[in-house]
């Protein structure tokens, strides 16, 4: 007959679930360090409690100063994150940066069905939660929101050991925006003759940092160094500069005409580039033509291309390469639109023109 003793467990201390990599208090501590941050995109449409199960957001305020009146409202969500950008941002301990770019993904997609950014959420999933540093990152997040005009009412940190490695972590966030339906952007509204305006980008943005990471890696670069040709800041600065938020200006620029659906077409330039992007605002009889001698791209471009001896082709699928938002406007109004966004202190010019065709994006230097 077996020992009875031996299926019995050693004596040792009691197990904790810090012990086992989870720190209940560093979670508790992030919550009581961020709530004034939140705070600070709030407005009257905010409800609720900071530390709640759910965030509240009232579509509508009875105050007249905040009351937005929508007749037959239609909510825009979407969600993304900032890909393997945040590894960079791990390597260097920069962290406040990547919530700016995780909000930009979201908000950029969000604006171009015509949507105003209502309220966001984050994610973040960490190796190890420390207060500080995960403080920093939505303090990032919080930054963006604010200069995307929305709130943030709430987020999630899971702190997950098994799964990241020590200084690991990623972030992705969640939006919800309104629109009246009668002012949808669609498709369908691109005519021929209508004119692509072009807003610049800030840098690489949040697309195609595998290839970024692979050509720094292959060429030899050091990361600390300032090199010339972009400028005064160390290469690693230059790459994590974070991505332009375009909301405020777009909802600006389409709340400035009430009743006239000026702008016919939108797209957000992430992964795919020009090519992959602009033809998702095309219906399927027309073709967009860019000149791409019309804007210099951001000195970063040319140096990746040049050090990582990528194809011209290859660079304009997987990069902005300058230009970070398009629109496309009737052509009536295509210097009003190009002042306005002017005056919203935005990088604006005309890049190309729609023809007939498929719905395709055609690329010509000098057209």
């Amino acid at each position: 007959m077996a020992d009875a003793t031996a299926t019995e467990p050693k004596s040792r201390a009691p197990l904790t679930y810090k012990e086992s990599g989870v720190d209940i208090d560093a979670g508790d501590e992030v919550v009581d360090r961020i709530k004034h941050v939140l705070k600070r995109t709030h407005g009257p449409r905010v409800m609720g409690q900071h530390g709640a199960f759910a965030g509240m957001f009232r579509l509508d305020y009875n105050q007249k100063l905040f009351k937005r009146n929508y007749r037959d409202p239609v909510l825009v969500g979407c969600t993304d994150g900032v890909g393997t950008k945040v590894m960079l941002a791990a390597e260097r301990r920069i962290y406040d940066t990547v919530g700016i770019d995780c909000v930009a993904m979201n908000v950029n997609d969000l604006i171009v069905q015509g949507a105003e950014p209502l309220f966001f959420l984050d994610y973040l999933g960490l190796s190890k939660l420390d207060p500080e540093a995960t403080a920093k990152m939505i303090e990032g997040v919080a930054k963006g929101c604010e200069i995307a005009g929305c709130a943030l009412i709430g987020g999630e940190c899971a702190e997950m050991p098994d799964i990241y490695k020590p200084g690991d972590f990623d972030i992705a966030g969640f939006c919800v925006g309104v629109v009246e339906l009668s002012r949808v952007v669609d498709a369908a509204r691109v005519k021929k003759g209508d004119v692509v305006i072009g807003l610049r980008a800030s840098g690489v943005h949040s697309n195609g940092y595998s290839l970024v990471r692979r050509i720094v890696k292959d060429a030899g670069l050091d990361m600390d160094r300032v090199y010339p040709e972009l400028g005064g800041d160390p290469l690693w600065k230059v790459l994590l500069e974070p991505t332009r938020i375009y909301a405020k200006p777009i909802t600006k620029l389409l709340g400035s005409y009430k009743k006239k659906k000026v702008v016919s077409g939108m797209a957000h330039i992430t992964g795919g580039g020009l090519p992959g992007n602009v033809s998702r605002a095309l219906g399927p009889k027309v073709d967009c033509v860019i000149d791409t001698a019309k804007w210099a791209p951001n000195p970063i471009f040319p140096f990746l291309q040049k050090h990582g001896n990528v194809e011209r082709d290859e660079m304009f699928r997987v990069f902005n390469m300058g230009i970070g938002y398009t629109l496309v406007v009737r052509p009536s109004f295509a210097d009003a639109v190009l002042e306005k966004l002017t005056k919203y202190g935005e990088g604006a010019c005309v890049i190309g023109e729609i023809v007939k065709g498929s719905g395709s994006v055609i690329l010509q230097e000098g057209a």
